[in-house]
């Protein structure tokens, strides 16, 4: 590890080496991408001034920094979130297909959006601690003094979090050869406005979120039920193909339908499959301008 009088250079190298981890700890943390990179910055600019003296691991030291300045976001956002108007949602990453080294870590679809509102069922401690050990497979000890607790406490947190994670459904052994080709198919049934073949591949309980913040008309309560559903994604892409284009491409490590017009990404859906019955059961539509501002077409 270098010295305090290692060149900025040195430095830099170090912290590219493992700029791409940062990203998808604190993306997964916060749900933003515009906020995830502000920690990744913030995690640069505190690695370039810091004394490195007794630091035995790069990775370790950034990875400890961009956690703990997501802990410090969540805390605030956890506020900011409860006056929200509508379903809160992550903003989307597009173009990050499943093959993208931000996705492909060991739980297939945690960077889904079905797997990030989950998370949102978590303290952020129990979050952090989740993802550091399911996902990055972090080892206890070092989750422990990253979260800055008891090896002992951080164990619980992991469980606890496994625990609430799959109350809302286990989400480990579902087929991603069969999700991918059904959500292509749901999607393509989507563009085309086929009632009966939405229907079709909808889940019985099916629920569709639209998030617009309060700053675009969406429906501010969840949709539920396939006959329901149906109607509302047909509805609402029927709308989309009228005033700009529509197509299907990568986001957030799988495939979703991306609404551009005037040049500008107006909206973004993804769908969710549940492994039990093979079916889609959840739809997400974002069509927050502020979650899409930074996403280009």
């Amino acid at each position: 590890m270098p010295d305090p009088g290692t060149g900025n250079d040195d430095r830099a190298a170090l912290f590219s080496e493992h700029r791409r981890l940062l990203f998808s700890i604190a993306y997964r943390m916060v749900g933003s991408a515009s906020d995830a990179e502000d920690i990744v910055q913030e995690t640069y600019l505190r690695w370039s001034q810091a004394d490195t003296t007794g630091v035995q691991s790069a990775k370790s030291y950034l990875a400890t920094t961009a956690t703990r300045l997501a802990l410090d976001h969540l805390q605030s956002a956890r506020v900011r979130r409860e006056v929200y108007v509508g379903p809160w949602l992550p903003e989307p990453l597009v173009g990050v297909g499943a093959d993208d080294p931000v996705a492909a870590m060991d739980v297939a679809d945690s960077l889904s959006i079905a797997f990030l509102v989950l998370l949102e069922r978590l303290t952020p401690a129990q979050r952090a601690a989740f993802l550091l050990r399911e996902v990055f497979s972090f080892e206890y000890p070092e989750i422990a003094r990253i979260v800055g607790t008891s090896e002992a406490n951080a164990r619980q947190l992991v469980q606890r979090a496994k625990q609430h994670v799959a109350t809302g459904r286990p989400r480990f052994a579902s087929d991603a050869g069969h999700a991918d080709k059904l959500t292509r198919h749901f999607l393509e049934a989507c563009k085309s406005g086929q009632l009966e073949g939405l229907v079709s591949l909808l889940s019985s309980e099916a629920v569709a979120w639209a998030d617009g913040g309060g700053k675009f008309a969406a429906a501010r309560r969840p949709i539920v039920g396939a006959d329901r559903v149906a109607r509302f994604a047909a509805s609402v892409v029927g709308k989309w193909i009228a005033s700009g284009d529509v197509r299907i491409a990568p986001v957030n490590g799988s495939l979703g339908l991306v609404f551009v017009a005037g040049d500008r990404v107006r909206a973004v859906m993804t769908v969710d499959v549940e492994p039990a019955s093979g079916r889609v059961d959840q739809i997400f539509i974002i069509v927050n301008p502020d979650k899409l501002a930074s996403v280009r077409p």
